[in-house]
């Protein structure tokens, strides 16, 4: 298997673009910023990656935010008459 050229892999990407394939635009876009990054390993799986979003940059956004699973149901509220009721005698 032979490693394409940056110029080869922006012609597929532009290529691509053309199709209205972006999903396929996107991943040369990223192994074309890896091979320019001095990436050795080009065959790297890069759909895990994400741009930033503009107004979101800043401390603690690369975290992602947990999203329950599909179907999950929030438990019932306790009703509140049962808190906060002493146990004294007398």
């Amino acid at each position: 298997m032979t490693v394409p050229t940056l110029e080869e892999l922006r012609r597929r990407m532009e290529a691509a673009a053309e199709r209205l394939d972006f999903e396929e635009a996107r991943a040369l876009r990223d192994r074309i910023n890896l091979l320019r990054g001095g990436a050795e390993d080009v065959a790297v799986d890069t759909s895990g990656l994400t741009r930033q979003k503009p107004g979101a940059m800043g401390l603690g956004t690369s975290q992602s935010r947990p999203e329950p699973p599909e179907g999950w149901v929030p438990p019932k509220k306790p009703d509140p008459m049962t808190k906060g009721r002493g146990r004294r005698q007398g």
